[in-house]
């Protein structure tokens, strides 16, 4: 069976559970603490943070890592694109995340700058600014990639899920964004995924 180490109000956590909960799958989930983690975790992780699956003999970290591991074990429902081209753009975008939104998440989510409000200010106009850009695309779209519900939809989910918690209010012209929101948010699979911890993080 599948174990996950998981943050109870970690963002990349979220991501890997919303994953284990759409496939429908047998697994357990570990809450660890994050500010008072077992030393296990930097055996498992050398950089000492969560989600970390392990299975069998098979230890992995990195949620996106963790969740293409899980699709391609558990292939149904899929949630990278079957063409070759668009899972290569899916990687593409992902990384895009990653560099322009997710490393504002992961200041945001830092205990050692609480006080800094010039810092957290900063991190918050570029996710405002980021998802703002964002809106058009899903005008049209009911999802990132068009139609189909995807693995970008699963790491854009907990930060949509944050946004009043970090303090950041998306403009009018991103309301496209807040709808898109709601049609994950209402998934089965992310309502068993969250945690109570994180049920009210969102009014």
């Amino acid at each position: 069976m599948m174990v996950l180490y998981s943050g109870t109000t970690c963002p990349f956590s979220h991501r890997c559970r919303f994953v284990l909960f759409e496939k429908g799958m047998d697994f357990e989930i570990r809450d660890i603490d994050l500010y008072n983690k077992p030393e296990d975790i930097s055996v498992m992780n050398p950089y000492g943070q969560v989600p970390i699956l392990v299975e069998r003999d098979l230890i992995l970290y990195e949620s996106n890592i963790i969740n293409e591991y899980i699709d391609e074990r558990f292939p149904h429902p899929q949630l990278m694109p079957a063409d070759p081209v668009m899972r290569a753009r899916t990687r593409l975008f992902l990384y895009n995340f990653e560099k322009e939104l997710f490393i504002h998440v992961a200041a945001l989510e830092d205990r050692s700058i609480r006080g800094d409000e010039k810092r957290l200010n900063i991190a918050r106009a570029a996710v405002r600014d980021r998802l703002s850009q964002l809106a058009p695309l899903l005008l049209k779209n009911k999802y990132m990639l068009g139609e189909e519900f995807s693995m970008l939809d699963v790491a854009m989910a907990p930060l949509l899920w944050r946004l009043d918690h970090y303090g950041i209010e998306l403009p009018k012209t991103a309301a496209p964004i807040q709808k898109y929101g709601e049609r994950i948010f209402s998934r089965p699979a992310y309502i068993e995924a969250l945690t109570p911890s994180e049920k009210v993080m969102r009014r």
